[in-house]
C-alpha cells in the first residue's frame, strides 16, 4: 500500500511526531492507522524508558486561573534543559495541565501519595457496600482492587484521562512528550486553589437578623 502526504501529515497532527516517524510507523504497519498510532506510542515509551535515569531538575512553573479567578492553579513542569524548558510543546504542555487540575480537581500527584489510612476507608466503604450486596467472598478482594483503580483515576492526577483527550492519561502524555522531544519530561507537584475551600460558609437567616436588631 502506497503511504501518501496526506496519510503522514494526518498522523502527525494526531499523534505530534516527527514527519519521517510518521512515515516509517506507516510503512510498518502496511498503512492501517491505529496500528502506526500504536507503533509511534511504544516508541516514545521506548525513548523515555531510555531517559529514566536522567535527572529533570530544570523548568517551569505554570499558572491558571479559571471561573473569573475563583480557582488557581500552579504546577511544576520539568525536563533535563532550560533550554527544553522554552520550547512551545513544552510550555503548551504545562498551560494543558495547570487548565486539566483547574478542571479535574485531583487529591494527589500519583497513588505513591494516597495515605494508607485513605486507602483503608476506601477499602473498608467497598467492602460493606459488598457485604450489604451479599458479594461471595472469593471475588470481594477482586472487586475492591478494580474499584481502587477507578479511585486512583478519579484522584491521582497521573492517572486521570487528560481532559483533551480522554484515550490518554495525564502520565502517557508526559512518555509521549518525553519521548518526541529526548530528554525526560516530569510532573513534581501542583497546588489547586478555589475561593473559600476548607472555609465553613455562615447561612444568614435576614429576617431572624433584622428581627435581633429591632429588639436591641
Amino acid at each position: 500500500m502506497s503511504i501518501t502526504a496526506q496519510d503522514i501529515a494526518k498522523l502527525r497532527a494526531q499523534t505530534g511526531a516527527g514527519m519521517m516517524d510518521c512515515k516509517s510507523a506507516l510503512e510498518e504497519a502496511q498503512g492501517n492507522y491505529e496500528k502506526a498510532i500504536d507503533i509511534l506510542r511504544k516508541k516514545g515509551a521506548a525513548k523515555a524508558a531510555k531517559r529514566a535515569d536522567k535527572i529533570a531538575a530544570e523548568g517551569k512553573i505554570f499558572s491558571y486561573l479559571h471561573a473569573g479567578g475563583r480557582i488557581g492553579v500552579l504546577v511544576e513542569l520539568n525536563s533535563e534543559t532550560d533550554f527544553v524548558a522554552k520550547n512551545d510543546k513544552f510550555s503548551q504542555l504545562g498551560a494543558d495541565i495547570a487548565m486539566h487540575i483547574a478542571a479535574m480537581n485531583p487529591r494527589y500527584l500519583s497513588r505513591t501519595e494516597v495515605a494508607v489510612e485513605d486507602m483503608e476507608r476506601e477499602k473498608n466503604v467497598y467492602r460493606e457496600q459488598m457485604k450489604q450486596e451479599n458479594k461471595p467472598a472469593e471475588i470481594v478482594e477482586k472487586i475492591i482492587e478494580g474499584k481502587m483503580s477507578k479511585f486512583y483515576s478519579e484522584m491521582c492526577l497521573l492517572e486521570q484521562p487528560f481532559i483533551k483527550d480522554e484515550d490518554k492519561t495525564i502520565e502517557q502524555l508526559l512518555t509521549a512528550m518525553t519521548g518526541e522531544i529526548g530528554e525526560k519530561i516530569t510532573l513534581r507537584r501542583f497546588v489547586r486553589y478555589e475561593v473559600g475551600e476548607g472555609m465553613e460558609k455562615k447561612s444568614t437567616d435576614f429576617v431572624k437578623e433584622v428581627e435581633e436588631q429591632l429588639s436591641k
